[in-house]
């Protein structure tokens, strides 16, 4: 089972075209029938994880991310179940191409939790992780796309939800 999806820009037409690159990993942490997301005072719901820094591998990445945002430590990085892929113009530079590589990968927890470790915008968005339903979480995320269009990241965590639901619903099926 792994995935690989573009949302936005299909493909970059033109070869002189300038592209920035951000690699990002985040983490599917499932227990039973609830999944571990992050929920913002926006209202929507994201994956825990984040930005790849220079020389850091994804599962060093994600297991820091894990921490920082959900207070988990020493989270164990499994297999990689899917990418999404998101291109659109840069809303800093209308001359540049933003391309963001998100990397889903299968976590687990082995229970110790200390407190989480929020950049300046997660605390302002008060960002608290939360153990739910996945139908739930595309329900809400959905409501939080018709009211906030601009906030790209809702429609790549959807559809990566929706694929979650597929497979679940799959395996209960066998």
């Amino acid at each position: 089972m792994e995935f690989e999806v573009v949302i936005g820009i299909q493909r970059i037409e033109n070869q002189d075209e300038t592209v920035t690159y951000r690699e990002a990993v985040r983490a599917v942490i499932m227990e039973g029938d609830k999944i571990l997301l992050v929920h913002s005072n926006l209202g929507d719901y994201k994956f825990p994880g984040g930005g790849v820094s220079q020389n850091e591998s994804h599962t060093e990445a994600l297991i820091r991310e894990i921490a920082e945002e959900t207070g988990y430590l020493n989270a164990i990085v499994g297999e990689r179940i899917g990418t999404v892929i998101q291109r659109h113009v840069d809303e800093y530079d209308s001359d540049v191409i933003f391309q963001m590589n998100s990397h889903y990968y299968l976590c687990h927890l082995p229970g110790q939790k200390g407190t989480q470790n929020l950049d300046d915008y997660e605390l302002e968005q008060e960002y608290t992780p939360k153990w739910v339903d996945i139908e739930d979480a595309i329900d809400q995320n959905e409501k939080m796309m018709k009211e906030f269009p601009q906030n790209n990241w809702i429609p790549r965590e959807n559809f990566v939800l929706m694929e979650l639901k597929t497979i679940l619903k799959d395996e209960k099926n066998v």
